[in-house]
């Protein structure tokens, strides 16, 4: 990587913005931003500097500098929101907040962070040219907290607390109903209403075998091509053969 042997002084300004540009032309970024960082306190009042900035910002951005990337161009939106480059900018900005999201299993502040700054942007700019990436990123991130809240569903199951899971796919299908995960949602749903019912006393399995059949009938409503929807209907069957011997003994 280049170094910048000399601090830009308003002297040699023109000098060190020709380089930063030569820079930045050969996609040697983080020498680009290094020197566009310091060409910019001394740029400021002048036509330059909303140049300079945006540059700055594009070459954290190019370099996978993210975080560094979405503060420069949220300050650049911030500074010059009438600049023919605010759309870019913001379109940007989002962009790297979008890829400083994290991995489903962590905390997910930066992906909540990320759709409100998206929405944000197609608020502001709704004929954009980014719809469909933007479209892209939401539905990514949105799978993203749907996987996490799965996560704990399943894990209420696995662990053998039935009603927790009961009100986490409750919760999961009021949040997340067009989720591709919906399926696998219903279906642990299913396991864990039938695991429920198989350990209740007799005086609660009809009221509980009942609910696995409804989550059973979920499926088979919603998502009769699911990968499961097989395993559900055995489940499905047997809980009926169940629940005919309960309502032979009430008959009799």
């Amino acid at each position: 990587m280049s170094r910048v042997t000399k601090r830009v002084t308003f002297e040699s300004f023109d000098q060190h913005y020709a380089r930063a540009l030569k820079y930045y032309d050969n996609r040697q970024w983080l020498s680009a931003a290094g020197l566009f960082e310091e060409l910019y306190p001394l740029s400021l009042g002048t036509p330059r500097a909303d140049t300079i900035l945006f540059l700055f910002a594009h070459s954290y951005y190019q370099n996978g500098d993210y975080n560094m990337a979405a503060f420069h161009f949220r300050d650049y939106v911030r500074r010059y929101p009438n600049s023919d480059r605010a759309e870019d900018a913001f379109y940007y900005c989002i962009s790297a907040i979008y890829k400083t999201s994290p991995d489903y299993n962590l905390d997910q502040t930066n992906t909540h962070y990320a759709i409100e700054q998206i929405n944000a942007f197609l608020q502001a700019y709704p004929e954009n040219k980014h719809i469909e990436e933007c479209n892209e990123m939401l539905d990514d991130l949105r799978l993203k907290l749907a996987r996490k809240d799965l996560e704990v569903l399943k894990l209420y199951y696995n662990t053998d607390h039935y009603e927790a899971c009961q009100i986490a796919a409750k919760n999961f299908f009021n949040k997340y109903s067009y989720s591709p995960l919906m399926p696998e949602a219903v279906y642990y749903l299913v396991l864990n209403n039938y695991e429920y019912a198989k350990r209740s006393t007799e005086r609660k399995k009809p009221e509980r075998l009942k609910a696995c059949l409804e989550s059973c009938e979920k499926m088979s409503v919603n998502y009769p091509d699911s990968k499961y929807f097989k395993g559900t209907e055995k489940i499905a069957q047997d809980v009926t053969k169940q629940l005919k011997k309960y309502t032979n003994k009430s008959t009799n």
